[in-house]
Order: C-alpha cells, then structure tokens, then sequence
C-alpha cells in the first residue's frame, strides 16, 4: 500500500514541495522562489505558469531525493496563497493576464466607493470579511474590465477563476476539475460562509458572472487525479486547504479556544471558535477554519501588518544588524531602564486599530539609546500587536478559555527571547512546535486524513510534539506598566498630522 503523501505549499515568495512518510514524518523536500512584479505603486502580480513551473518542478524534485515513485504516494495536499485572484481560458487553460496577488491595492477605491454606498454592512453579515481590496472579488472584477474582451468572455462561459489552489488543481488534473476548498472560497468576498456557497447578492454587488466560478468542497476529499505524465503515474489530491487554515490544522487547533499565530514578514492570529460562525464587534475577520463531511468549523482572524518586516528595515533600512538572529542578542543586552517603543505602523495598523493613517514611530529615545535598545523594542513589538489582537479575539469569543496555549509557527518563532516576551506579554504559555511547517503538515494531514493513512483529529492533535514551552516570567504589574507604555505610543502614532 502507498504509505507516503506529497505536499505543495505554494507561497506568496517561493513553492515548496515536502514528502510525509506515514508516521507524517518529512523525508524530503525541494523549494524555489520566484520573482515578484510590480507593474505600477501598490500593485503586485505573479506570472501563473511560474506559479505552474515551480510546483511541478518542487513536487517532481522532492519525490525524486525520496527514492519513491507516484505508486508511492497515497495522496497529495495542496496549501496555497490565499485571495491572489487567477483568470485562464477554460478551452486552453491560458491565463489572461497576471495574477493579481493578495497584497495589490489597485481596487482600493472600488472598496471604498462601495463601502461609501452603504454595502459593507451586507458584506461583513455574508462573508465575515471587510471590504478592502485584500480580497479576490474586487480583482476579479478588475481583471474583467481591463483585459480586453474578457467580460464578455466570462459571461459567454468561456472563462474560468481561481485562486491559486484552483489554478493548480485545474492544471494537474489536465483541466478536468474546477473546484475549490471552503477555506480558500471563504476568502473571496463572494461565498456565505454561513452555508459554504457562493452567494447570488455578492455575485451582484461585485458585477462577477457565476459562470465563472469553480465548485466549493470540503477540504479532505478527492478533489481529483493528477495527470499521469507529470509523476510518471497518477496521484489523487485529496486535501486542501488556504495557508492560515492548513497552519492552524497542523497545530492541531481543532478545538473551540485553541489559537495559533504565525510570525512570518506579517503576522496571522486565529482562534478556532467552533461550528458557528460569530461576528466580530473588534474589526476582526471571521472566516471558516475547515470543512469535512459536511461540516465546518470557523475562526476568527486578526492580521499584524508588520512582523518580520520591522526586523527587515533594521538591517536594510538602518543597517544596525547583519541578519535576524542577531536581533534577539542585542535585545538581551538592552538597558532594561529605557522604555523604547517602536509602533510598525509602515503600511498603518491592522486590528484592532484599523488605522491606515498610522506611521511609525519610535518613542522613549534618549542619549543613551543604542541599537540594542531598537532592536529590543522591535522584538518587543510583535508581543505588544499579538496581545492587542488576542485581546479583541477573546472579547468576541465571549467565553472564559481555560489553561489557552498560545501555540506559534513561523520564522520569527525560531527567536526564543521574542517568543519568551510574547509569553511574558501575554501572561500565558506559548508552545513552538518541534515540526515548523506548520502549513504543510496541515496539507499533508488532510490528505492523509482522507487516504486513510493519519489518524482522526484528535489522536492527531495528542501527537503534536512541542520543541519548547515558553511560560511567563514578567510580574503583572510590570506587564501592566509596558502595555501601558505600548498604548500610549500607538495613540501618538494615530495623532493627526495637524496633531
């Protein structure tokens, strides 16, 4: 019996492929970045066939240094990029143009200009989202309108939409499947996440044909067979699942109150709240954690703008460190009596603040400030932005959750002394997992799942292995005192300009 599942983890900078023994065990995997396109300010593409090569290529890679075959592998998993918006030819499988990726602004004004006639109230009810051009619906409109001919194209049924997980999927069944998982159509601004199904009034509202739509399915299934020449067999894909919500399966949140965050360039924090989805009185995003067998669980989500980024312009932008893991040593060698903050609002401030007015700013310098000092409150940033979302996401919970742990993935949880702040910070334990790609052993679990190779959810989430527990040391009125100092930076930051 096959008794190994290939994993594409296709990212917003590079593809990776990794190969899971039955034991969901990595035994070999192969990545490769691609270029980024930005045609014009605020706008960002990806060219589909390097999205197609680079897939094809890592999965046939990582196969290979595992010594297997396609008669191998029991099933394979695909994690994706979510929202980046993908328009081909459904008779050549040619993409139209570009795709347009999750972080374009390009709609912004559309976004406004309907929030400015009173839609946004009917969005947020469907969708659990906001209108902001974050989302796929606004670009997929964007490309009807500016590729010439493809409007009407697409109201023809000539054309078909993805996000890249569909794209994908599309090309390695040879162009016969078109589907979805509920996770990735959760995020498009079109689909009622209180029944997984697109919804007629969105469909509307964002001038977008139904034509033009894959099907929505659970995220463990047979979503169909790859062709048989691309592996030197057939493989059966049979998970699914948007990047946040395969990381939040492969830490096992499968319980209401169970929260992961993952620190990458921006942070992601997501609180499974269980089989109903609630609204959120904080401006958070409620969106569907995954489907199987019918049934959905949901999470609320909150978005950190600035992550790995503010520890980015420290070594590009000033040039004080000579890469990241040097941060945490001057951090540790930081005057405890200065109270240096750094509020990252580069690009604004995500939730709970929503302030995309916001700049960043440094406060508390003094003569004796060094760059120790900087990177300390740098580092010291991500805990600050994580307990002001993990705030807002217990307060629409609305239920008391006992013994939470905080459970991390990403680059940035490698830095134990950030990790130790961001327990301190929030005054409860934080688990980094001893498996990091999180995302990918989300992907791999759910294909897994469905061949009958892993275990169901809950024996999976007792195997969840933990490299390390980090608990709290701070005392309660010195976390006071430094939340304290943090919100009164941000207030400075949020001042208007005539202040």
């Amino acid at each position: 019996m096959p008794a190994h599942i290939l994993v594409i983890d296709q990212g917003t900078t590079s593809t990776r492929a990794i190969v899971f023994d039955a034991a969901m065990k990595p035994v070999a995997s192969a990545q490769e970045e691609f270029p980024q396109i930005f045609p014009h300010p605020g706008w960002v593409e990806h060219n589909p066939e390097t999205l197609w090569a680079t897939t094809l290529g890592t999965a046939r890679a990582a196969i290979a240094e595992a010594g297997l075959s396609a008669a191998d592998i029991a099933g394979l998993g695909i994690a994706n990029q979510r929202e980046t918006a993908l328009i081909w030819e459904r008779a050549t499988g040619r993409p139209i143009a570009n795709a347009i990726v999750w972080q374009d602004r390009r709609t912004a004004d559309f976004c406004q200009q309907l929030e400015a006639d009173g839609h946004e109230a009917l969005v947020a009810e469907r969708t659990g989202l906001r209108l902001d051009p974050y989302f796929s619906a606004t670009k997929i409109a964007w490309l009807l309108d500016h590729v010439p001919g493809a409007r009407a194209q697409a109201e023809a049924g000539k054309l078909a939409f993805g996000t890249v997980d569909t794209f994908l999927l599309w090309r390695l069944t040879g162009g016969q499947v078109h589907a979805t998982d509920a996770t990735n159509a959760s995020r498009t601004l079109l689909c009622d996440i209180r029944t997984a199904t697109w919804d007629d009034d969105l469909l509307r509202l964002f001038n977008v044909p139904a034509s033009l739509l894959p099907e929505i399915r659970d995220c463990a299934g047979e979503f169909g067979v790859t062709q048989a020449d691309f592996f030197g067999g057939p493989i059966t894909i049979r998970g699914i699942a948007g990047d946040q919500q395969a990381a939040l399966i492969g830490q096992g949140c499968f319980t209401p109150g169970t929260v992961k965050a993952t620190y990458g360039t921006g942070g992601f924090v997501l609180l499974n709240i269980g089989p109903t989805p609630k609204p959120s009185r904080h401006r958070l995003l409620t969106t569907i954690a995954w489907a199987r067998g019918g049934e959905r669980a949901y999470a609320l989500e909150g978005s950190i703008f600035s992550a790995g980024a503010s520890v980015q312009w420290l070594r590009d932008g000033l040039g004080l460190v000579e890469n990241s893991a040097e941060t945490g040593r001057l951090a540790e060698a930081a005057d405890p009596g200065q109270s240096v903050y750094l509020v990252p609002a580069f690009t604004g401030l995500g939730a709970p603040h929503w302030n995309s007015h916001a700049r960043a700013l440094v406060s508390g310098i003094s003569r004796g400030t060094t760059k120790r000092e900087l990177a300390r409150a740098v580092l010291e940033s991500i805990g600050y932005q994580t307990r002001d979302l993990l705030q807002a996401m217990l307060a629409d919970y609305g239920e008391p959750i006992e013994n939470l742990a905080f459970r991390v993935d990403g680059g940035m949880s490698a830095s134990d002394w950030t990790m130790q702040f961001l327990a301190d910070m929030l005054g409860q334990a934080v688990e980094r997992p001893a498996f990091r790609e999180t995302t990918a052993m989300g992907a791999a679990y759910l294909a897994g799942l469905d061949a009958g190779l892993y275990p169901e959810p809950t024996d999976f989430a007792k195997s969840r292995a933990v490299d390390r527990r980090f608990t709290p040391n701070l005392e309660e009125d010195a976390r006071a005192a430094k939340y304290r100092g943090w919100l009164h930076a941000v207030k400075l930051a949020t001042l208007p300009e005539d202040g």
